[in-house]
């Protein structure tokens, strides 16, 4: 099987898409706005899921799952135009110049990232210093989420395992290292997917069952979201690698995207300590 060289053209990369858009733009690109769309979507379908629960509710109960689904979906079409905006067609085009300016381009992204979550935090530790019922809480800490710890933590050894046979330029064993850290984010993402499912069906604990409900699910939601999100572009990275597009010398993206699924990983550590744990003391 041959890949067509496209090198005489403008960008002189393989492409999974004909061309880039929006047209006549130079380096302006739409895709951040429309991610931002998708990303805002994501919460109003949120709050009208809300909206539309109780015995009178204030729209119609469907609205809500709607718009998020179609949210997530213009969401992570968006995410996909930028990173290949951003990454493929700059990466291919510029020679691997710019590197610098990727990564300190996404220590900010990250940057960002942190004040959401704290902003989520400090709501739960403001209900922790306060009045809260523990009645209905159902047992947080079991096995499912001890495993699913484990996965999350493996999946950030074997996707810095294989950035550093990248490195050493064996690139067979950097595509099973990115291979198994796409499986293990895979699985955790169905094993939180069952746990909340556990906890609606077999507990009866729902995001109105009380203000930590609200915060656990707001918090582990937001973090589920991000493994997704993370998920999506270490298969980007995964597919870009089986066609070769990485070398010992040329690989910025792969250390971006190992950047933010390290920082999801710490991120998880910090919720099982504080939000699984934290809870369980105080039961």
């Amino acid at each position: 099987m041959t890949v067509a060289d496209d090198s005489a053209e403008e960008h002189g990369h393989h492409l999974p898409a004909v061309e880039d858009w929006p047209r006549g733009f130079g380096e302006a690109s739409w895709w951040p706005f429309i991610t931002a769309l998708g990303g805002a979507g994501i919460y109003i379908g949120a709050a009208l899921f809300l909206l539309g629960q109780g015995q009178q509710p204030i729209v119609n109960p469907m609205y809500g799952p709607l718009a998020f689904v179609g949210s997530v979906a213009l969401f992570l079409a968006g995410l996909y135009g930028w990173v290949y905006h951003a990454f493929v067609k700059a990466f291919w085009s510029s020679d691997g110049h710019g590197a610098g300016a990727l990564r300190w381009g996404m220590v900010l992204f990250l940057g960002s990232e942190i004040a959401t979550f704290s902003a989520g935090f400090v709501y739960y530790f403001f209900i922790r210093v306060g009045t809260w019922s523990t009645e209905g809480l159902p047992h947080l800490v079991g096995s499912l989420v001890l495993v699913n710890t484990a996965l999350l933590v493996l999946s950030s050894i074997t996707l810095h395992w294989g950035h550093i046979e990248l490195r050493k330029g064996n690139r067979q064993n950097f595509l099973i290292g990115l291979a198994a850290t796409l499986l293990l984010g895979v699985i955790f993402i169905g094993g939180q997917v069952y746990e909340y499912y556990a906890f609606i069906q077999h507990e009866g604990f729902t995001i109105g069952s009380g203000i930590f409900a609200s915060a656990f699910y707001g918090l582990t939601g937001l973090h589920g979201l991000h493994v997704s999100m993370g998920a999506v572009l270490i298969g980007i990275v995964f597919i870009r690698a089986l066609y070769g597009q990485y070398t010992a010398d040329r690989h910025v993206s792969v250390t971006t995207v190992s950047m933010y699924w390290h920082f999801v990983d710490a991120v998880w550590i910090f919720l099982v300590v504080v939000l699984y744990a934290g809870a369980e003391v105080a039961v």
